[in-house]
C-alpha cells in the first residue's frame, strides 16, 4: 500500500535512496529542505506541496545577499571617486578621471546590450588596450600621466566588473528565493553603503562624484539582476549562479525517479532536479518552476517550462527540441511546429495538435490517445507499433509540409469533400511493422550512408535491421527505411546513425575508402543509394537480416526496384489496358480450382486499380510491374524469366510497404505475391 504523507510537515526530512515511495501521497505537504536524492518516487503525488528552503537557510542566504550588496556599494563609490578626478586641478588626475569615465560607459554599454559574459570579455580587451595606450602615451608625454591613465582605466573597470556582478548577483539571489521586499531591502542596504561611503569620500576630496557614481552604478546593476531573473539569455551567467546558490539547502530530487509524478500547483523554488528521471511528470500550474536547478533535464529550456506549466503552446515553434517523455496531456498545441523534434514516450493524451507540423517528429512510444490531429502535417513522422493511436480524432491530414505553391499537399483522404470516420485514421496510418526512418538531405553521400548503416547494424544486432524501402524525396534527398525488431529504441539508433553519418560525410573520399577496403555489402548498398538518387522514385525490399553481420551480403536487395522513368503518370486506363492485353497472351490454368499466373496477376491488377490508399503515380508503377510479370510468363528462358519476375515482385513489395495492414491491396499482395513467386520457381 502506498504511503500517505499528505498535509504533513516534512521540512528537513531525509528520504535519500528510499525505494518504498512509489505512488506515495505528498499532496499539500511541506517538503522544504527535504532530501529525496536517488529515491524511487514513480507515480508519487506532490500536488500543492511546498518545496524550497527552510527558514534558517533562507535567512542565511538573505544575509549573504545583503553583504554582497553592501560590498558592491563600496566598490562603486571608488569608481565614483575615480570619475570625480575630472574636476581635479592636476592634468594627470583629469586624464585619469576621463579615462575611467569612458571605460565605465563602454563597459556598461556592452554589458546591457550583450550581457555579463560579453562584458567580462570587454573588460579583458579594455585592460589590454589601456596598458598599450599607456605605453604609447609614455613615449609622447611623461610616464606619470600614462601610468595614471592606465591605472585609472584598469582600476575603474575592475571595480565596475566587481560591482556589477555583486549587485546583480545579490538582486538575482534575492529574487531567486525571496520576495520583492527582500530585494528592495538588499538594494537599500547597497545604496546606503554606497551613499555613506560616497559622502565620506566626497567630504574628503570635496567632490560629489562618488555619490553620483554609486547611484548610477546601483541602478544599472539592479537592471542587470532584474533582467537575469526574467530569463534574459544575455544574463544567463548571473541567473544560473544565483539559482544554484539559492538552491543550496533546498529540497533535493537529485537522481530521483519521478516518472509519472504529479507536481500540479506545487511550489518548487530552490529545488534541485539534476539527473532526475522526469518521464511523464506533470507540472501543470506548478509555481516558480523557473527557480529550480534543472541540470541537463528538459526543465533547463525556458520555453518548455512555460509550456509544461500553462499547457498553452498554440502557434509556438519547438523544432528539433528534445521533448522526450514530457507530459502535455490536454495541451493546446494547435498550429505548433515540432519539425524534427523528439516526442518519444511523451504523454499527449487529449492534446489539440490541429494543423501542427509533425515532419520527422519522433513518436516512438508516444501516447496519442484522444489527440486531435485534424489538418496536421505528418511528412515522415516517426510513429511505431508502440505509438498509442486509440481514439485519435482526425478528419484529414496532409502527408507533406505546405509550401507557397502547394498549401494543401497530399491531403488524405484525397477527396476534399471526404473525411475520416471515427477510428478510420488509426487504421489508415498504423504501420505494418516497426521501421527506422532515416531521412537525408542537403547533399547525400551514398558511401557515408552505407558505412554508417552497416556500423549501426553491427552495434545493434538485437534490432535485426533490414532495409525494406528506399525513396527519393526532392532533388537531393532520400529516405532510407529499415525494419526493426519490436522494442528497439529507434530514437537512440537514429541519433547514433546521424552522428556517425555526419562524421563520415566530413571525411575525404580516400579516408572513407580506407574504412571499407573491399567490403562488398557497403559497395552494394552505396550503388543502390546512388541509383535511387538518380531516379524520381525508388524502392527496395531486402531479405537480409542483420543479426549476423559478419558474413553479410545483400541478397535480394542488390536490385533497386520500382524505378519510374517519368514523374508524370500516364492514363491509368491505358496502362491497365496494356496489362490486360499482356494477360490475354498467357495460357489459362488447366485446373479451374487452382489459379495460374494469368489468374493471379488478374486478381492483383484488380486490387491495385480499386485501391483507395495508393496514389495514382504508385498505381501506375504497380500496374507496370504486373505487366512485366505477365511478359515474363511468356519468356522461354527460365533464368531470364526468374530474374525479371524477382525484380518485379521486389518492386511491388516496396510499393506496398508502409500502407496500412487493412488496405485491400496489402492483403491481396500478401496473399498473391508468394503464390506468383512460387509459380515462377522463386520459392
Amino acid at each position: 500500500m502506498a504511503l500517505d504523507f499528505s498535509g504533513q510537515n516534512l521540512r528537513g526530512r531525509n528520504f535519500k535512496g528510499r525505494q518504498d515511495l512509489a505512488g506515495a501521497n505528498f499532496s499539500y505537504a511541506d517538503i522544504r529542505g527535504a532530501n529525496f536524492t536517488n529515491a524511487n518516487l514513480t507515480g508519487a503525488n506532490f500536488s500543492h506541496a511546498k518545496a524550497g528552503l527552510q527558514r534558517r537557510w533562507a535567512i542565511f542566504l538573505v544575509l549573504v545577499s545583503w553583504l554582497l550588496s553592501g560590498l558592491s556599494g563600496l566598490l562603486w563609490a571608488f569608481n565614483g571617486y575615480l570619475v570625480s578626478l575630472i574636476f581635479n586641478y592636476q592634468l594627470n588626475n583629469q586624464i585619469a578621471g576621463w579615462t575611467a569615465l569612458i571605460v565605465l560607459i563602454a563597459f556598461f554599454f556592452v554589458i546591457i546590450r550583450q550581457g555579463v559574459a560579453a562584458g567580462l570579455g570587454a573588460f579583458a580587451i579594455a585592460l589590454a588596450l589601456a596598458v598599450a595606450f599607456a605605453i604609447a602615451f609614455a613615449l609622447a608625454l611623461a610616464f606619470a600621466f600614462a601610468g595614471a591613465l592606465a591605472v585609472a582605466g584598469a582600476f575603474a573597470l575592475a571595480l565596475a566588473v566587481a560591482f556589477a556582478f555583486a549587485v546583480a548577483f545579490a538582486v538575482a539571489v534575492a529574487g531567486a528565493f525571496t520576495g520583492v521586499g527582500a530585494i528592495a531591502f538588499a538594494l537599500a542596504i547597497a545604496f546606503a553603503f554606497a551613499v555613506a561611503f560616497a559622502v565620506a569620500v566626497a567630504v574628503a576630496v570635496a567632490f560629489a562624484g562618488a555619490f553620483a557614481g554609486a547611484g548610477v552604478g546601483t541602478l544599472l546593476s539592479i537592471y542587470i539582476g532584474w533582467r537575469a531573473m526574467k530569463g534574459d539569455e544575455k544574463h544567463f551567467l548571473i541567473r544560473n549562479i544565483a539559482v544554484t546558490f539559492a538552491a543550496t539547502g533546498g529540497t533535493s530530487f537529485r537522481g530521483a525517479d519521478l516518472t509519472g509524478a504529479d507536481f500540479t500547483q506545487a511550489t518548487l523554488k530552490s529545488t534541485d532536479f539534476r539527473k532526475a528521471m522526469l518521464t511523464n511528470t506533470c507540472w501543470h500550474q506548478a509555481k516558480m518552476l523557473d527557480r529550480v536547478r534543472p541540470g541537463s533535464t528538459y526543465l533547463q529550456n525556458s520555453q518548455v517550462r512555460q509550456l509544461l506549466v500553462t499547457r498553452q503552446g498554440q502557434d509556438k515553434n519547438f523544432d528539433r527540441q528534445n521533448l522526450r517523455g514530457i507530459n502535455l496531456k490536454e495541451a493546446n498545441l494547435a498550429d505548433a511546429s515540432f519539425i524534427g523534434a523528439d516526442l518519444s514516450e511523451a504523454n499527449l493524451q487529449d492534446a489539440d495538435l490541429s494543423r501542427a507540423k509533425l515532419k520527422q517528429t519522433q513518436l516512438d512510444g508516444t501516447d496519442l490517445t484522444g489527440t486531435t490531429l485534424t489538418g496536421a502535417y505528418i511528412e515522415d513522422w516517426g510513429i511505431t507499433n508502440t505509438t498509442k493511436l486509440h481514439g485519435v480524432r482526425c478528419e484529414y491530414v496532409f502527408m507533406c509540409v505546405p509550401t507557397k505553391k502547394d498549401p494543401d499537399p497530399l491531403r488524405k483522404p484525397d477527396n476534399n469533400q471526404e473525411v475520416f470516420a471515427d477510428g478510420d485514421f488509426a487504421d489508415f496510418i498504423k504501420p505494418i511493422f516497426d521501421t527506422l526512418d532515416l531521412y537525408h538531405n542537403q547533399g547525400v553521400d551514398p558511401r557515408a550512408v552505407a558505412i554508417a548503416f552497416k556500423n549501426l547494424a553491427e552495434n545493434h544486432p538485437e534490432a535485426e535491421l533490414e532495409i525494406v524501402a528506399m525513396e527519393k524525396r526532392g532533388d537531393d534527398e532520400i529516405l532510407l527505411r529499415a525494419k526493426t525488431a519490436p522494442g528497439s529504441d529507434k530514437s537512440q539508433m537514429s541519433a547514433e546513425y546521424f552522428d556517425d553519418y555526419n562524421q563520415l560525410k566530413a571525411l575525404s573520399q580516400s579516408q572513407q575508402l580506407l574504412l571499407i577496403e573491399k567490403d562488398s555489402y557497403i559497395s552494394d548498398l552505396k550503388n543502390m543509394i546512388t541509383t535511387a538518387l538518380g531516379h524520381p522514385k525508388s524502392y527496395t525490399q531486402g531479405n537480409t537480416i542483420m543479426s549476423n553481420i559478419s558474413g553479410i551480403n545483400i541478397q535480394g536487395s542488390s536490385n533497386v526496384s520500382g524505378i519510374a522513368g517519368n514523374s508524370s503518370v500516364a492514363n491509368l486506363g491505358t496502362i491497365s489496358g496494356n496489362v490486360s492485353i499482356a494477360l490475354t497472351q498467357l495460357p489459362d490454368s488447366p485446373d479451374a480450382e487452382k489459379p495460374g499466373i494469368k489468374e493471379l496477376l488478374s486478381q492483383l491488377q484488380d486490387a491495385i486499380i480499386q485501391s483507395t490508399y495508393l496514389p495514382e503515380e504508385e498505381k501506375a508503377e504497380a500496374l507496370e510491374q504486373v505487366k512485366t510479370l505477365a511478359e515474363a510468363g511468356k519468356s522461354p528462358q527460365e533464368s531470364t524469366k526468374q530474374k525479371t519476375a524477382k525484380t518485379a515482385i521486389t518492386m511491388l513489395k516496396g510499393i506496398f510497404t508502409g500502407l496500412p495492414a487493412i488496405a485491400s491491396v496489402v492483403e491481396a499482395g500478401n496473399k498473391l505475391l508468394p503464390a506468383i513467386a512460387k509459380l515462377f520457381g522463386l520459392g
